[in-house]
């Protein structure tokens, strides 16, 4: 079993790839998309997505970090999947799943599912562009409206020569609500031989077993369960061979937003390091109801030693869930 750290714009940047994969569990992430339109982008911008091609393309745990390119023509995508290989990327991987209107009505994401013959063109494109030991890897949903082309889609990717493919096993319409359609996987089994990875309301341990039998899929692809529960990915790897794991406790909690905040001030302007906190928090509080009183005390603060006092606080008094005036 494998498990990939899912992209999540906006949210999963190299900051929290690093401190996620430092727990365990994850084998690999995938960086969130890199946008291209209409020309070959400068290696700057690769490099400022993904950090991790300066230490060949790694977090510091060693865990590979694959570039993720969104765009709809075939010919600029492909170009700078040549470039991400040229800079050492481990893999690319090709985003045909994002929801966001604004990106659908850009020519990216979920939209081009729509046509899966557009969505052969661009993965087959890359595939050439790249060389042969590169996978090419592929992220897509159910289909836009509806799951009428899933298998069109899934046959698609296949004859493209994509390395494998992950699902979020709902449609551009479904959004994020539950639940995950993950049988739609199992019928998808019938159509390929390629690698398929569920991904989809995975919240725990139980949940990730669930899901393999009823996909029948082997690797997991994690993203907002593992925001909620920062250990989940240990906890699914020692669940399924047999091991009865202990959880990270609340207490153990507050050292890691401590270390994230940290890592944040090295990594972006001092004022703008604790929206990063912040955001996580929101994430934390879905599993840790402790978060929710901390997450108050240290929304509206600005200054960041304000917010290194309110972690530090809660670090030395994690019982209470919230940071003392």
């Amino acid at each position: 079993m494998r498990l990939i750290l899912a992209p999540m714009e906006g949210v999963i940047d190299h900051t929290m790839r690093e401190l996620l994969t430092s727990l365990g569990g994850i084998d690999r992430c995938v960086t969130e998309f890199l946008r291209v339109s209409d020309r070959l982008l400068p290696p700057r911008v690769f490099r400022r997505l993904c950090p991790e091609l300066e230490r060949g393309g790694i977090t510091a745990s060693g865990v590979p970090v694959y570039l993720q390119l969104l765009g709809g023509q075939a010919a600029v995508v492909a170009d700078n999947a040549a470039r991400a290989a040229e800079l050492g990327a481990p893999g690319v991987d090709l985003n045909f799943g994002c929801p966001a209107k604004t990106v659908n009505r850009s020519d990216g994401g979920s939209i081009i599912l729509r046509e899966p013959r557009r969505v052969y063109e661009i993965t087959a494109a890359v595939r050439r562009a790249v060389p042969a030991d590169v996978p090419v890897t592929v992220k897509t949903r159910l289909g836009y409206e509806d799951r009428d082309l899933f298998p069109d889609i899934v046959r698609a990717v296949d004859e493209a020569g994509a390395t494998e493919l992950a699902v979020h096993a709902r449609t551009k319409r479904h959004g994020y609500r539950p639940p995950a359609y993950w049988e739609e996987l199992a019928r998808a089994r019938q159509l390929t031989s390629l690698p398929l990875i569920a991904n989809g309301e995975i919240w725990s341990p139980d949940d990730a077993l669930r899901c393999r039998q009823v996909s029948g899929c082997e690797d997991l692809m994690l993203g907002r369960g593992a925001l909620c529960r920062p250990d989940l990915p240990r906890l699914i790897v020692a669940t399924a061979r047999g091991e009865s794991p202990t959880p990270l406790s609340w207490q153990e909690i507050p050292p890691l937003l401590v270390r994230f905040f940290e890592m944040n001030l090295v990594s972006y302007d001092a004022h703008h390091a604790g929206n990063p906190v912040k955001q996580w928090l929101v994430y934390l509080r879905g599993y840790y109801p402790q978060a929710a009183p901390l997450f108050e005390a240290v929304k509206r603060l600005r200054e960041p030693s304000d917010i290194a006092a309110c972690l530090h606080r809660a670090q030395v008094d994690p019982g209470r869930g919230r940071a003392a005036a």
